[in-house]
């Protein structure tokens, strides 16, 4: 038995002495391990390796579980949120052109690039006819709550569907730090579309400049002019003053807005086609056309002016009705009654006296509202006053029942005083209408409209006479001519003023004149009041137009001949 053990007991060879040969030693590199016996790990290490990844493993499942599921939706928001963003791509507004071409409104960029800024010509008169915007606006946190344009008031309302165009849209990609990575334009903006006006600028800046100093000179408040073109209705000047400032309103200065708010003068209001006047002795060029028309008198039958007109009074014998002329003419055809604007003649055949029969009020209601009086007139602003035409039915609802209509109201009707009111606009119309042979014309804003008009049942013969009457007010050699001051040799101009008594004691007055040039071959009308100065000023509407004229002759011929 010991032998057999003896037998089974071995040595245990060394690894060297079996890997490690004499032959190869030269080449032994230490340095690559080489003859380097790798001992195997002991258990204890890799338990404690395992444990330091089951506790890694633990922390990123748990933070996981945290972003995902515990946080997951709000985390989710604010990732999309952060990596795409829609956008607004503003559309760029359309420019606002003159009838030359010239911009009057147009866009500047910002360094933002958010939204371009609206810029209006700083030459003065536009405002009221050009209006304003107000501009896209933002919450404080970054979200648009107004994202387009809006035209607050003239053209830029009127045509505010034309000039917005449509806004588009992107995507902002952006990283985890909010930075910008990359746009992609997913709706293109599109442009809105330009207008040309029919306005011509430098004309109505011009007249606006020279109305509103004679106008300050003369102590009047404010005031307000139009010039159309008699064949296609279409209007080169429509001005107010005073005027605010645009620019200042769409940029959203409060001061410059609180100021023009509560100044009593009104720059806001646009008097061309807002404002409410009495028309005085403008209106009679209309009447006259009426009895023509009704052939209640003859063009060339004379009426005597004595300076008065008394009329009896059933109620009161001894204190007759007292209707005063301006001045006593004497004995006055039509032609010359329009000339030294008779009040007289005008109430006499507005009203009837003596064996002349006259319109009456219901007549006088029709022909004004047939030369568009007590409406508007269609132009394409909005805020435009109607008017009035003062009739018993009127008179009952503004003074009551117990008030009724007397002899004296047709008179003053007649006249133009009274309750009688209309706009600047609406007399530039109708004076139109008696310079083109009775066509009633809409006026416009865009240039080279079609005319659009309503043809009056007049006869050119009886519009001829009015015609007559307004030129010769012009050229009369008479002292009591009314328009002298507008007789210049290198233009043919007709027309008429008016003076209107205003105010609870007649202590004020507007000072009207209207017209037509050239006289002989009218192509346009125009018509100019200005505003409450104090009774008896000596130097009104028509003083005020000739240096404009004159400033046409030298500057503008275009618009003489």
């Amino acid at each position: 038995m010991s032998f057999f053990r003896k037998s089974r007991k071995v040595r245990e060879i060394a690894p060297d002495e079996i890997f490690l040969d004499s032959s190869n030693l030269p080449e032994h590199d230490a340095k690559q391990f080489e003859g380097r016996v790798v001992m195997p790990l002991s258990r204890r290490a890799i338990i404690a390796a395992g444990a330091v990844f089951a506790c890694i493993a633990v922390v990123f499942a748990g933070r996981a579980f945290s972003l995902e599921v515990v946080q997951g939706s709000s985390f989710a928001d604010i990732s999309r949120a952060n990596t795409l963003q829609p956008s607004i791509v503003f559309a760029s507004r359309g420019v606002i052109r003159d009838r030359a071409g010239k911009e009057i409104a147009w866009n500047e960029g910002t360094s933002t690039d958010t939204f371009a800024l609206r810029v209006y010509a700083s030459s003065p008169g536009l405002s009221h006819v050009l209006g304003f915007v107000q501009y896209p606006k933002a919450d404080k946190t970054g979200q648009w709550w107004r994202e387009e344009y809006v035209g607050m008031s003239g053209v830029e309302a009127s045509f505010d569907a034309i000039l917005r165009g449509q806004n588009g849209s992107r995507m902002v990609e952006t990283d985890a730090r909010g930075q910008l990575q990359r746009t992609n334009i997913v709706v293109p903006a599109k442009a809105g579309n330009d207008i040309s006006l029919s306005i011509d600028s430098d004309l109505q800046s011009k007249l606006y400049s020279l109305l509103y100093s004679h106008a300050k000179e003369q102590g009047f408040q404010g005031g307000a002019a139009v010039i159309m073109d008699v064949e296609t209705g279409e209007i080169l000047a429509l001005t107010s003053f005073p005027e605010y400032d645009n620019n200042a309103f769409t940029s959203g200065a409060s001061s410059v807005i609180q100021d023009a708010t509560n100044d009593s003068h009104t720059p806001l209001l646009d008097r061309a086609v807002s404002g409410l006047y009495a028309p005085g002795s403008i209106v009679k060029p209309i009447f006259a056309a009426a009895a023509l028309n009704e052939r209640l008198i003859a063009p060339e039958t004379q009426i005597l002016s004595t300076g008065q007109l008394s009329v009896p009074n059933p109620y009161d014998p001894e204190h007759p009705s007292i209707f005063k002329d301006w001045s006593v003419h004497g004995l006055i055809n039509m032609r010359e009654a329009i000339a030294v604007s008779s009040d007289e003649y005008f109430y006499t055949i507005g009203g009837g006296f003596g064996g002349q029969q006259g319109l009456g009020i219901e007549r006088l209601d029709r022909y004004a509202r047939l030369f568009g009086l007590g409406s508007t007139t269609g132009i394409a602003l909005r805020g435009e006053q109607d008017g009035v035409i003062p009739t018993p039915a009127w008179k009952a609802q503004v003074f009551g029942e117990n008030d009724p209509w007397r002899i004296g109201d047709t008179y003053h009707t007649a006249i133009g005083q009274y309750g009688f009111q209309l706009t600047p606009l609406q007399a530039a119309r109708f004076i139109a209408a008696i310079a083109n042979d009775g066509n009633l014309l809409n006026p416009r804003l865009i240039a080279s409209s079609s005319p659009e008009f309503t043809k009056l049942p007049l006869s050119d013969a009886d519009l001829q006479v009015v015609r007559d009457g307004m030129r010769l007010a012009v050229t009369s050699k008479r002292k009591d001519a009314t328009v002298k001051i507008l007789n210049i040799p290198q233009i043919e101009i007709a027309a008429k003023t008016g003076t209107a008594q205003i105010g609870a004691h007649n202590e004020y007055m507007n000072s009207w004149s209207v017209g037509f040039w050239p006289a002989s071959r009218p192509r346009f009308a125009y018509a100019v009041v200005l505003e409450k100065a104090r009774a008896g000023t000596p130097s009104g509407a028509a003083p005020a137009m000739r240096p404009f004229f004159e400033w046409l002759i030298a500057n503008r011929p275009e618009y003489v001949r």
